[in-house]
């Protein structure tokens, strides 16, 4: 269902003084613009009638030439509804709502009368989309972006869960503090990222959480960034006020332009409920519709991989010790060999072999070509070729064997971040893959960037992970990126992208600090909601000194949560990480990392609340199997969890895998207790979850001897 209405210009005299308002389908959330005195362009929003943004300013700055931040009138209103539904190649659920109201209000300068610039606003009943667009116009063609004067006054001095500005990285845990608190200089403490680019004290990151007073959520992130770099946020702590702040190129530029031009959606979710912020798919109906016609080639899928144990110190990346290599004219059969390198022909028919005993579709291996020894820390133009392993490897060999396994290789493409060198190299290296059989890659972008000045979160690279998406689609290659710019919805347009990392994940705790109990219970709030991350789960010898006594770090979890994070964070690209052979040692518990799907028909977000807990029901993909998954922070709670989602008068085996009743993340995290009960669409499960602890549910349909054998939950 689409409406238009368009308003004619004899009304847009008054226009120019009285508010636009605009209101959700649902009649809950109302925006309204209007032009001050001054010819500023202003927007607030409230949910309910309690404010969400006061009145706050819209523009964009460009470089030397007239602004369009100020002295602008209005020669044009557009309003629009659209609803309709559409299938997503895999997500969170089959079928996506798309319903909104739009307002498009065409702007001009003052001074330049021909030149124009639209604001368009898109309300949905869980929040706002806006956007700058550029039509195309004689009198503005190319130009440069110098600033964007976008502001979100907040009504309040909200509880904040934040990470601090960076043009580099996105792998900060979390701190949770009032908006006025927010002191972004501890990020200098957190000395375990390699590459950081900390500018300012009072910058964070998007998406941004917050919960009000009055007990509204609000998120602010952005949707469809393609040609522009990331939006940050300033903080200006004494007004509670956020402004717009996008990462500059290496000459101090914001982004580069040619009309017709637009600009991302910067996006406000709010709801007066937890698990509607987690229910939202808001940034993802703000990205455009796929172009690949035929999707049948992308594939949600589970991985095991050569990997945890180069984190643990087990084994290395590297085939060699030896340092001041050159790519090129290095005889690698001469080098003598470390005896811990980790891609080994034998080592990777070991993984091969438990992928297929066990199910999984994949094997990532990790350090298989060579250059390994000589890039980590220095700025070097050629490290990889992406197409030479080293001399125990055996990729034709490895290659056969997985197929004859019915298991696929999954590539690995470290880049060093000197992206100039991966893309000149980019056509060879996917045509290795395709001769070998490999369908899907993870890319790394650990260092900093080539083109020197160049920023991971800036245009330029923003650019390149899209033609990198792109150019895997025209080889029917999926894609899972690491270092990337945090998700804006891109993988609506791209499915073949079908995770990025772009946030910290589970192996700092291999290897640093870690990642606090909390943490896994902010990132669905936060990164997760512009799109699905590659978090590593599934790691089950939680203490490190298994591997070395005088080794401190752990995972920061119970057992149990390690299981139950495979349906709180979402992902179509689920990695069980630990090694075989801890698996093995635990195959009753290992059975759910088996059984849990990674595609889904349905998601039930049943009890939320950032920083502390998350209940999360998904029914598999044309299955009639239903998996739950619940975790805590620091606090030790019971899990309250209906199943009133289930089919009425049907009985179903549920299958716990829950901490047991002395489990703690610290004391005791490898507890765990299995238990089975017969439950049907009336039953109410409470289940115990440890410090940091989870619990993992398996639910399907009971025949009559389970009904018989296995005792009703009371």
């Amino acid at each position: 269902m689409k409406r238009f209405l368009i308003l004619s210009g004899f009304l847009l005299v008054a226009l120019q003084i009285s508010a636009q308002t605009l209101q959700s389908p649902n009649g809950r959330l109302t925006m309204q613009f209007q032009l001050s005195p001054e010819g500023i362009p202003t927007y607030q929003l409230k949910f309910d009638n309690k404010v969400v943004i006061l009145n706050s300013h819209l523009g964009i700055i460009l470089n030397d030439q007239p602004t369009f931040d100020r002295d602008l009138t209005i020669i044009g209103l557009g309003n629009f509804e659209n609803d309709e539904s559409w299938q997503p190649v895999w997500g969170e659920e089959k079928v996506i709502r798309n319903h909104y109201r739009e307002l498009a209000v065409t702007l001009q300068q003052v001074a330049l009368p021909k030149r124009q610039m639209i604001i368009r606003f898109r309300l949905f009943n869980d929040g706002l989309g806006f956007r700058y667009e550029f039509p195309h116009q004689p009198q503005l063609l190319h130009f440069i972006v110098a600033d964007e004067n976008t502001e979100f006054r907040l009504a309040g001095d909200h509880k904040t869960f934040w990470i601090p500005g960076d043009y580099e990285s996105n792998e900060y845990y979390y701190f949770t503090t009032p908006l006025s608190k927010i002191d972004a200089k501890i990020g200098h403490e957190i000395t375990e990222i390699f590459v950081r680019s900390l500018y300012s004290p009072d910058a964070v990151q998007t998406p941004l959480m917050m919960k009000a007073d009055n007990g509204l959520y609000i998120n602010i992130h952005e949707a469809n960034l393609y040609d522009f770099p990331a939006m940050q946020l300033i903080v200006d702590k004494p007004n509670l006020r956020l402004s717009a702040h996008l990462v500059p190129d290496a000459v101090g530029n914001k982004a580069y332009l040619q009309t017709p031009a637009t600009t991302p959606w910067r996006t406000i979710i709010v709801s007066d409920k937890a698990t509607d912020m987690l229910a939202s798919r808001l940034i993802l109906n703000l990205n455009d519709p796929t172009p690949i016609t035929d999707a049948s080639w992308i594939k949600p899928q589970k991985y095991v991989g050569i990997w945890w144990e180069m984190h643990v110190g087990m084994s290395s990346w590297n085939y060699a010790d030896s340092f001041n290599l050159r790519l090129v004219g290095t005889n690698w059969n001469n080098l003598k060999p470390n005896g811990k390198h980790g891609a080994t022909t034998e080592r990777t028919m070991h993984y091969i072999d438990f992928a297929a005993e066990h199910g999984f579709d994949g094997v990532l291996v990790e350090g298989w070509n060579i250059g390994w020894e000589d890039w980590f820390g220095a700025w070097k133009e050629e490290v990889f070729d992406f197409v030479t392993p080293y001399p125990d490897f055996d990729v034709n060999y490895l290659s056969s064997y997985a197929a004859r396994k019915g298991v696929k290789l999954i590539m690995h493409h470290e880049t060093s971040s000197s992206v100039t060198n991966y893309e000149r190299r980019l056509d060879t290296a996917f045509r290795f893959m395709k001769h070998y059989g490999y369908d899907a890659v993870k890319t790394g972008y650990v260092g900093w960037i080539i083109p020197r000045g160049e920023h991971h979160d800036g245009q330029w690279m923003v650019r390149h992970f899209h033609r990198v998406a792109e150019k895997a689609a025209d080889y029917q290659i999926m894609v899972n990126m690491h270092e990337s710019h945090r998700p804006t919805g891109q993988h609506r347009t791209w499915p073949n992208w079908l995770a990025n990392e772009a946030a910290r994940g589970n192996e700092f705790n291999g290897w640093s600090k870690g990642n606090p109990p909390d943490h896994e219970t902010i990132l669905p709030f936060t990164r997760l909601m512009g799109g699905p991350m590659d978090y590593t789960p599934g790691i089950f010898q939680v203490k490190l000194d298994y591997y070395q006594p005088d080794k401190k770090e752990q995972v920061h979890t119970t057992l149990a949560k390690q299981l139950a994070l495979y349906v709180t964070m979402y992902s179509p690209l689920q990695m069980a990480a630990d090694l075989p052979e801890n698996y093995e040692r635990f195959m009753d518990a290992f059975q759910f990392i088996k059984e849990v799907a990674v595609d889904w028909d349905e998601s039930r977000y049943i009890e939320a609340e950032p920083g502390q807990y998350i209940t999360i029901a998904r029914k598999a993909k044309n299955k009639d199997h239903w998996f739950i998954g619940a975790i805590t922070s620091e606090k030790s709670r019971v899990a309250n969890i209906p199943l009133d989602f289930l089919d009425k008068g049907q009985a179903y085996v549920a299958t716990v895998y829950a901490d047991s009743p002395t489990a703690h993340y610290l004391k005791n995290p490898m507890g765990y207790i299995i238990n089975q009960y017969i439950v049907n669409n009336m039953t109410v499960l409470k289940i115990f979850l440890a410090e940091s602890g989870g619990c993992a549910i398996s639910l399907s349909k009971a025949n009559g001897k389970m009904l018989k054998t296995i005792k009703k939950y009371r």
